[in-house]
């Protein structure tokens, strides 16, 4: 090979960082880029339907915002369990890979058995008491469309982190899978933060 040849080779090489190991990286960005659109349409609506009435309950006097704090510092600590278990694997430590994303995998758990407290006793007990439901405010519609939503992403989000589990410890998947695992995880963890914002404490 001629050195002119073997210098456009390695420019190729350069201009070229999509490999077979980034398809799946990059096919995760798009679509959390599709997600990010969804969320955002639906924060955008609740904002603007919030403005609109002029009857919106206070968030503070109708939902639970100590237990839902309690849910947004669990989702913050399994962002960071996430990262360790990824440093972990990196590393050939599948027993402290194993831990951290079991501990992942329980934090998204526990969300989503508080996020079904929170349901129940708001439907239950705390909406009737200041006469709010489905048919009438559109408040509670808005509220559990946009935290269903985003507990549908908790619930795929466990579902997701376990299979991925269960192949590294069969030898099928590598860090790499683990790492495009994490985006989703951080994703969903980000916009769970920004309902929290919006939702529950402006």
């Amino acid at each position: 090979m001629s050195e002119a040849a073997a210098m456009h080779s390695a420019v190729s090489s350069e201009e070229s960082p999509l490999t077979p190991e980034n398809w799946g990286k990059l096919g995760m960005w798009i679509f959390l880029a599709g997600d990010a659109m969804s969320f955002g349409g639906l924060i955008v609506v609740y904002g603007l339907l919030r403005y609109a009435s002029s009857n919106w309950p206070v968030p503070s006097q109708v939902l639970g915002i100590n237990l839902t704090a309690f849910m947004t510092f669990l989702l913050i600590c399994s962002s960071v369990t996430m990262v360790l278990s990824l440093s972990a694997i990196q590393k050939d430590d599948m027993r402290g890979f194993k831990k951290f994303l079991l501990l992942t995998i329980l934090g998204g758990i526990v969300f989503l058995g508080c996020q079904a407290y929170e349901w129940t006793h708001l439907i239950t007990e705390r909406l009737p008491e200041v006469g709010i439901s489905f048919t009438n405010h559109l408040f509670g519609s808005t509220f559990f469309v946009l935290t269903g939503f985003h507990g549908l992403h908790v619930t795929g989000g466990v579902i997701y982190n376990a299979c991925v589990l269960i192949a590294c410890l069969r030898g099928r998947y590598q860090a790499k899978h683990v790492e495009i695992a994490g985006l989703y995880w951080h994703f969903v963890d980000l916009v769970w933060i920004l309902i929290f914002t919006f939702v529950y404490l402006l």
